[in-house]
């Protein structure tokens, strides 16, 4: 049977298992347990619920044990079938249960959506500097297997030329320290990366630079206020000259690219971390309309990493 009192005598186990350290976990359950009551007689009132408050089936697991289960199944993202068998409960009050919890969870952890509106609303260089150390930003995508479809339709509008399986994509705006400070909802695996920021990009403080990859040409010359971070690249010789080689790159530019890419690194390793939650880095079998809420989750665990515990009431 596994439970948190087992979990933690051994730290790293728990950490393994769900994904936060022990101070964090604590931390995340402290905010959960302090909100839990108001969101629970919130969900048995709510307007669509036939039951009289009280009536219904008991919780088995404590609440820290239930919202151990959810990290483990979320960090694991093991078979439910397999989580009844670890917590000793059946398979439908597994899902129950972690169904019950992610509203609240949501609540309690430094969400993307949170932090991006605090810093819309930094006015002075010394607040702006708070959610974008160096005035820096930057953006990329990641892209995640789903089962295929079975429409037609969705089978185009969700195949990835470039991983050949059908995808969701999920934008990421990340500050220099690897913090997530906007996420878009995700797109189709279909649709290019410069066409998902077209669509939802961030605004960003005024003097804060978006640094990008070669897949957001173009954001040059339709968004020249922001005055991205491009790398440059080869100019080909163009048609009528066939065998000459592409004008190579200055050794300013070649420069550019290099320190660009270092300062880059920061959003692969905070998508890195998000994918060792494998419910993220594994082919999702979820439904797709729980894809945004468990992203969200994720990226909220992420931030109370990186941001630190104080972060977690945001």
């Amino acid at each position: 049977m596994l439970r948190y009192q087992l979990l933690a005598r051994s730290p790293a186990l728990l950490r393994s298992f769900t994904g936060l350290d022990k101070t964090e976990f604590d931390s995340l359950y402290s905010n959960v347990e302090s909100r839990h009551s108001k969101f629970e007689r919130e969900r048995l009132s709510r307007d669509d619920r036939e039951r009289a408050i009280g009536a219904g089936r008991p919780f088995t697991l404590s609440l820290r044990d239930r919202l151990l289960m959810l990290l483990v199944y979320y960090r694991l993202y093991v078979s439910t079938t397999l989580v009844e068998f670890l917590f000793e409960i059946d398979q439908t009050n597994v899902c129950r249960n972690i169904r019950i919890l992610e509203p609240l969870v949501r609540q309690c952890i430094p969400l993307p959506e949170k932090v991006y509106e605090r810093a819309k609303r930094a006015s002075t260089p010394e607040e702006v500097e708070e959610y974008f150390p160096g005035f820096k930003a930057f953006i990329d995508a990641t892209e995640q297997e789903i089962p295929r479809p079975k429409r037609k339709a969705k089978r185009v509008s969700h195949y990835s030329g470039k991983k050949k399986r059908h995808t969701v994509k999920t934008q990421l705006t990340v500050n220099s320290k690897g913090a997530i400070v906007h996420k878009a909802k995700h797109a189709r695996g279909r649709r290019n990366d410069y066409a998902i920021f077209k669509r939802n990009h961030p605004e960003l403080p005024e003097g804060v630079r978006p640094g990008v990859d070669l897949g957001y040409n173009g954001i040059q010359n339709d968004f020249p206020e922001m005055k991205p971070m491009v790398p440059f690249k080869k100019k080909s010789p163009g048609r009528g000259h066939r065998g000459m080689k592409a004008k190579p790159l200055t050794p300013y530019q070649k420069r550019f690219n290099r320190d660009l890419s270092k300062a880059r690194v920061v959003v692969e390793h905070t998508i890195s971390r998000m994918k060792k939650f494998r419910i993220m880095g594994e082919e999702f079998r979820n439904r797709l309309k729980h894809y945004d809420l468990m992203t969200d989750i994720i990226s909220g665990l992420v931030n109370l990493r990186i941001m630190g515990t104080r972060a977690s009431g945001l």
